[in-house]
């Protein structure tokens, strides 16, 4: 019998996971749902999924694995739509980038028969400079030699933890194992605080006094800089992630900030000794940090080898190889 997993959102992320499961057609069957008819014609046509099903509730009552790679702003409400279909035992897998609040909906919404496991990804290195978004974009390799930060609720089994980790390594990248809280943490500078600069130097250039001239000259470094809040229906989105994750978002700002002022604090004083060494500084943390994302050797992790079949050979066991939870 096939594996039956269910990947809703059928964006970059989406596709990009069936892509990389197609390889094991032989023992998985792929169902695709995406709110857009013809997001869920393209995958099909690209091979993301095997079938699709455009009833939300139904396209999750067979799934043993449910992939939730859609927009933090829609997750409560699925979390509402699919609750009564989930089949126990089955694990729940979302990919938002924030998780506290996302495992509070879980245990709020979510059956007590399945189980809820939070991955937030990373893009592999090969496509860092690409900030192309949506379908067209899927890759089998997205996210290889990435990292996902992987949480999960406390008392949530094991096994369903181990599925979640074999699935990332059948990605190409590594799991780091983390808690709600720590995850949301390193996503607030990782994810979110370059959003909110993109979206702040946008504030303090388009529709001001002279930017009828500056966008005429605009170029790459300022494409570059705003690029990360160019994503379709994203403003929401950001909205509500950085309003979940507040008290971290907020911490990262005060950082930005700080270090804003202290270069203007230089080029205020003339200070041109302390000006470059900042900006060398800055220069070669960058150069580091590509330089370390391009091997995906990170050290202090754990590297050890996955065994990719694992993943598969999880799910046709006898359920994870231990007794389901009891409701209750």
């Amino acid at each position: 019998m096939l594996v039956q997993i269910t990947i809703i959102g059928l964006g970059q992320t989406g596709a990009s996971l069936g892509l990389a499961l197609a390889a094991h057609k032989d023992r998985v069957f792929v169902t695709g749902h995406d709110k857009e008819f013809g997001a869920e014609r393209m995958a099909k046509e690209k091979g993301a999924v095997d079938a699709t099903n455009h009833n939300l509730p139904a396209s999750v009552e067979n799934a043993d694995l449910i992939l939730l790679a859609i927009p933090v702003h829609q997750l409560r409400e699925t979390f509402g739509f699919i609750s009564q279909d989930i089949k126990r035992d089955a694990v729940v897998i979302d990919l938002c980038p924030v998780k506290s609040e996302v495992a509070n909906w879980a245990k709020e919404l979510l059956p007590a028969h399945c189980h809820y496991v939070g991955l937030a990804p990373a893009i592999g290195p090969k496509y860092l400079n690409r900030m192309d978004s949506g379908l067209d974009s899927a890759r089998a390799d997205l996210f290889e030699k990435s990292v996902f930060l992987l949480s999960a609720p406390s008392g949530t089994l094991g096994a369903a933890v181990k599925l979640a980790s074999d699935l990332v390594g059948l990605l190409g990248a590594t799991a780091v194992m983390t808690d709600p809280i720590e995850s949301d943490g390193l996503m607030a500078s990782a994810h979110i605080l370059p959003k909110l600069t993109s979206a702040a130097v946008l504030s303090a250039t388009v529709d001001q006094p002279g930017w009828q001239e500056v966008r005429k000259v605009a170029s790459r470094a300022y494409y570059s800089v705003t690029s990360a809040f160019s994503e379709a229906d994203d403003a929401e989105s950001l909205s509500m992630l950085t309003l979940q994750n507040r008290q971290n978002v907020v911490h990262t700002l005060d950082r930005l900030i700080n270090s804003l002022i202290e270069l203007r604090d230089d080029l205020e004083s003339g200070n041109n000794e302390a000006l470059k060494k900042r900006l060398t500084s800055a220069q070669r943390g960058r150069e580091n940090w590509v330089s370390e994302r391009g091997t995906g050797d990170w050290s202090g992790l754990d590297d050890k080898p996955v065994e990719k079949l694992t993943f598969m050979q999880r799910l046709f066991g006898s359920k994870f190889g231990q007794p389901p939870r009891r409701d209750g």
